[in-house]
């Protein structure tokens, strides 16, 4: 077993999800715990079939698969602080003196130099892709390729491969015992290791998916902490089987958009339960065109559920006038949302489970665990009130977006259904930066149909993550007709992603987005211009808001 220790980075979870990829087991434990826990783990005979204080409740398949007895490799995640912050999360020096091989990451490097004795400043910064180039001793390729292959950690890597960074401190002064490894355009140390202590450390994130070598450092870890590496499968059908334990003969209200992540979810608690699954559509007004026909047809040809339609398009529209912060328009998405599936509760008096599609990055940007950053909250997360009168189920909510694809292709359902274009929850309300009007709605809608139409005529839609329109809040000087016309400015944004975490943005041909741009300068009203998003994750969200 291979214990994480979480600071608080968004992709801290990715990390075990990348050894579950290896078969290995994991656990968490927070920084302030990390030297008890790792004393407890070392010292208890047998965990099997036991649940411990850090390990997860309901659905948490994915990081504590009976743990293991041995703990054979420690992990620093990651996280939003620096070093040198008062009240910065640290762990005891003692946990290198264990013999237990450790591998740092970004923030979890920076904590290991500084307590080992390096030094780290604050001023170089780094965010989204970076070049790593190996630093390589000798000039003769034929020594450079046997020193490659030396390298334990970077072992595979070739001499120069894209990371993935976020960070605002680097280490500049190496503690005793490190050796340089390699380096990115700004940062001098950016793989190092200390083979006699094995210790080891990365300023950029293995674990993220554009990270092109990443799973090969967690490999190398494994190999180095000597896990036997094999490969595992999602299991949709022990899923059903903890739902039908969970829920018994109760019936549960779920909340259906037609998207991929509601719609699996609804469909494991359908296998489960049969008719006691109640799926509830709520009409905000706020999807895509054609939403209403997709749920329709996913509730009655696929899913055979009695669905329940509820139109509330003037409720949310009068609850969002004049509201322009984004966090407060997720959270007033997200309570409307609550309290109408609780009216609907109410008039099944034994329904007591809440059904939710949330996947593991809804709650780790709304915070979701101790030493996390906010980024921003989630309708289904975020926007939850306190005292929450039902029950909570989400099967998916330790999942990342591909496996849920993966989950509701195992489960039988069709290509087109798992495959389609992720929507959030509170649909074009967060495309319209500032206030959400009935005029403004409008025209992200239909900005944003001339996107989806301009891609599948192009033979693109599929090819991408998702894109979609935005009504920036911009305005700028336009002229039509001979006029001089002062209008809003249309964002279009199209990025290609794994699991949400990161993304790259899409380089779609220059004549689909010119065909995207003329017809949205002349057929959407009041409109001067159209700009292509061509940012990253990270930096930026996948949404403006």
């Amino acid at each position: 077993m291979i214990l994480i220790v979480d600071f608080g980075s968004q992709t801290a979870h990715l990390i075990g999800r990348r050894l579950r990829q290896l078969g290995i087991q994991t656990e968490y434990t927070n920084p302030e715990e990390a030297l008890e826990f790792i004393k407890s783990i070392k010292g208890r005979k047998s965990t099997k079939g036991i649940k411990g204080k850090n390990e997860k409740k309901a659905f948490d398949t994915s990081d504590t698969l009976g743990a293991s007895d041995t703990l054979k490799g420690i992990i620093l995640s990651g996280g939003p602080s620096s070093v040198y912050e008062k009240g910065a999360p640290t762990v005891s020096k003692e946990i290198f003196e264990l013999g237990i091989p450790i591998l740092g990451i970004c923030y979890g490097w920076q904590l290991m130099a500084k307590l080992l004795g390096g030094v780290v400043e604050n001023g170089t910064k780094e965010y989204g892709p970076e070049t790593l180039e190996l630093r390589i001793k000798n000039p003769a390729e034929g020594e450079a390729r046997q020193w490659r292959q030396e390298l334990r950690i970077l072992k595979g890597f070739p001499a120069t491969s894209t990371v993935i960074v976020s960070h605002g401190d680097s280490v500049t002064k190496l503690p005793g015992g490190f050796e340089n490894l390699a380096t990115t355009r700004s940062v001098k140390y950016s793989a190092v290791a200390n083979e006699d202590a094995k210790i080891y450390g990365v300023q950029f994130h293995p674990e993220a998916a554009h990270t092109e070598c990443g799973q090969e450092i967690f490999r190398n870890f494994a190999q180095i902490c000597r896990e036997k590496l094999t490969l595992l499968s999602l299991d949709p059908q022990q899923i059903i089987k903890e739902i039908k334990q969970t829920v018994g003969n109760q019936k549960v209200i779920a909340a259906v958009s037609g998207g991929v992540d509601s719609t699996v979810a609804a469909f494991l608690i359908g296998k489960a339960i049969g008719k006691n699954l109640i799926p509830v559509y709520v009409d905000s007004g706020l999807m895509r065109v054609g939403t209403d026909q997709l749920v329709i047809h996913i509730f009655t040809k696929l899913i055979h559920a009695d669905l329940v339609i509820i139109n509330a398009r003037k409720r949310f529209l009068k609850s969002l006038k004049g509201v322009t912060d984004p966090e407060a328009k997720r959270k007033i998405i997200g309570k409307l949302y609550i309290d109408i599936f609780q009216d609907i509760a109410a008039e099944h008096k034994d329904a007591t489970f809440l059904g939710q599609g949330t996947i593991y990055s809804d709650v780790i940007e709304s915070k979701g665990s101790k030493h996390a950053s906010h980024i921003k909250s989630h309708h289904n997360v975020g926007g939850l009130p306190k005292e929450l009168k039902l029950k909570l189920l989400e099967p998916n909510r330790n999942y990342y977006k591909d496996e849920v694809r993966e989950i509701g292709r195992l489960s039988g359902l069709p290509e087109e259904i798992v495959m389609q274009q992720p929507w959030p929850g509170p649909g074009h309300a967060v495309n319209i930066m500032g206030e959400v009007t009935q005029k403004r709605l409008d025209q992200v809608m239909l900005a944003d149909q001339i996107v989806v139409e301009e891609m599948k005529k192009a033979g693109f839609y599929e090819a991408v993550f998702e894109c979609f329109a935005v009504m920036t809040g911009a305005y700028s000087t336009a002229v039509k007709g001979d006029g001089r016309v002062y209008a809003e400015v249309v964002a279009i944004r199209s990025y290609d992603s794994v699991d949400i975490m990161t993304a790259s943005w899409s380089k779609i041909p220059y004549e689909v987005l010119a065909r995207m741009s003329s017809r949205i300068v002349n057929e959407v009203p009041d409109v001067s211009r159209v700009v292509y998003d061509i940012t990253s994750k990270p930096p930026a969200t996948m949404r403006w808001e």
